[in-house]
C-alpha cells in the first residue's frame, strides 16, 4: 500500500504530466490518465476510465481556449467532428457500464498499441 504523501505526490505529478501532454498534443491525456489511475494509484479499471473522462474535460476546455485564442480553430470541422464525439462518448459510456473490467482493459490496450503503431509509421 502506498503511503498517503507519496500517493498525493504521484497524483499531483501525474496530473501535471497529463495536463501538459493533453495541452501539448491537443489530446491524448486520457491515454496517460487511465494507466496513472489504474496502475500507479490502484483504482478499479472502470473507475479509472470514468474518472479520466471527468479529468480530461476541463483540461480539454482549457487547451481549446488556448488553441482558439491562437487562431487554430475551424468551426465547421468542430461541429462535424464534435457531433460524432458526443454520440461516441455516450455510446462508450453505456458500454463501459456493461463490459467487465478485463474486457475494458484489453480494448484499451489494443487501442493504445494501435495508436502507437500509427504514430510510429507517420
Amino acid at each position: 500500500m502506498m503511503k498517503k504523501w507519496i500517493k498525493k505526490i504521484v497524483m499531483v505529478a501525474g496530473g501535471l504530466f497529463v495536463g501538459f501532454a493533453n495541452g501539448f498534443f491537443g489530446g491524448g491525456g486520457g491515454m496517460l490518465c487511465v494507466p496513472l489511475l489504474d496502475k500507479a494509484l490502484s483504482e478499479q479499471t472502470k473507475v479509472a476510465h470514468a474518472t479520466a473522462m471527468l479529468i480530461i474535460l476541463p483540461i480539454s476546455i482549457a487547451s481549446a481556449i488556448t488553441y482558439v485564442a491562437s487562431g487554430y480553430f475551424d468551426l465547421k470541422l468542430t461541429l462535424i467532428v464534435g457531433g460524432g464525439v458526443i454520440v461516441g462518448g455516450i455510446v462508450g459510456a453505456m458500454l463501459l457500464k456493461k463490459l467487465n473490467s478485463g474486457v475494458v482493459a484489453i480494448i484499451f490496450a489494443v487501442l493504445m498499441v494501435a495508436a502507437g503503431v500509427k504514430l510510429a509509421l507517420l
